[in-house]
């Protein structure tokens, strides 16, 4: 393949870039996190198979919408609640391919919970990634409560959740969109709708086609993306973002995706995806539609692309190493995080989950702890 010259512009900036206010090297970042999205789902796939990590749940058909929409974003400054499938958002927002890692091995050095969750549960303080929960939707409520505090403490920051549609029918979605609609909080929610929550299609799952049409019923706008369309995913997150901003509210975001893998490792899709559905799917792939978008505008050559591809590869060899040789969390520290370690301005109690990490009473009295169970 031939280097193609880019399409007039500036220098650094192509047409391509240009048309959505971005530069050649934002093109190619992106580029770079979606390829290390794939790269390292498929490492996880392999790593199970090989019963080295217990579970993977992939995002693999979701990496394209999930980089353009977290790209509009301040990295250390705004706020994102991902969920389980959200590799290529974490890592567009700052975290890793060896983080991604060592949450799938639940090693004690995961930056999310130091390995005291299942895998995918990504989270990371210093990039302010909020680790979800394992009921779906709840990190909705996180994040309106972030948009919250952004908003009376005047930051400017806005806060992101990103859900399946599956996930969009929980009432807490219902309840975050409430609220942040009546109080124009700095939010955005964006649903991955790819069709399936597990094994049942959206058409059992949706009265409307689209989940974006409920987000008239809060008076906010609802916007569907070509989840393959990486350039027009950036566009409609850049406007919410800007809008958030601005004081004007929340933004739904329902980004059309497919699902190329199972639901997770633990899912049998052929029985219930026709073989000619899952072939079909293939033909689908964004990421080979975003490669051929960026080698048609010249930003991405053939020695470019070489050159990333080696760079990924090695990059997922040296964080499988990285998460195959880290510590395991060593089992005297269960409760660190769980239970609460201070007691200011008392003596902590002895009885029950080693030395006062609990729901204990005071004094020894067990009778609130027997209480909270009844």
């Amino acid at each position: 393949m031939a280097a193609t010259k880019p399409k007039a512009g500036a220098a650094g900036v192509s047409e391509l870039a240009a048309s959505v206010g971005l530069t050649d090297d934002d093109l190619i970042g992106m580029y770079r996190v979606i390829a290390t999205a794939r790269a390292v789902d498929e490492r996880m796939w392999v790593l199970n198979r090989a019963g080295r990590i217990p579970f993977v749940i992939s995002g693999q058909g979701h990496e394209d919408a999930q980089a353009a929409i977290a790209w509009p974003l301040e990295k250390r400054k705004d706020w994102i609640a991902p969920f389980y499938r959200s590799i290529a958002t974490c890592l567009a927002f700052g975290m890793q391919a060896r983080d991604i890692l060592t949450a799938q091995y639940a090693k004690a050095i995961d930056l999310s919970s130091g390995g005291r969750q299942m895998p995918g549960h990504y989270g990371n303080v210093a990039n302010n990634l909020v680790s979800l929960s394992s009921p779906v939707a709840t990190q909705m409520l996180h994040a309106v409560g972030i948009a919250l505090a952004a908003k009376l403490r005047k930051t400017g920051q806005v806060a992101l959740t990103t859900m399946g549609e599956g996930s969009s029918n929980q009432g807490d979605v219902h309840e975050g969109l409430n609220f942040a609609a009546i109080h124009k909080l700095p939010f955005i929610l964006c649903i991955e709708n790819n069709g399936y929550a597990i094994s049942v299609p959206v058409s059992k799952q949706l009265a409307v086609p689209d989940v974006a049409a409920r987000a008239s019923g809060y008076g906010i706008p609802g916007v569907i993306v070509d989840g393959a369309d990486v350039l027009g995913c950036y566009r409609a997150a850049k406007e919410a973002v800007d809008r958030a901003r601005r004081g004007e509210g929340p933004t739904l975001i329902e980004a059309k995706v497919i699902r190329l893998t199972a639901h997770s490792s633990d899912d049998q899709q052929t029985k219930y995806r026709s073989a000619e559905e899952l072939a079909d799917l293939q033909q689908q792939d964004p990421l080979p539609r975003f490669r051929k978008e960026l080698r048609d505008a010249g930003v991405l050559t053939e020695e470019l692309e070489a050159t990333i591809a080696a760079e990924v590869k090695a990059d997922i060899d040296a964080a499988t190493d990285y998460a195959e040789s880290a510590a395991d969390p060593d089992p005297r520290t269960a409760m660190k995080w769980v239970f609460a370690e201070d007691w200011p301005g008392e003596t902590p109690p002895t009885w029950g989950f080693g030395g006062g990490h609990g729901l204990e009473g005071h004094e020894g009295d067990t009778s609130a702890a027997e209480g909270a169970v009844d």
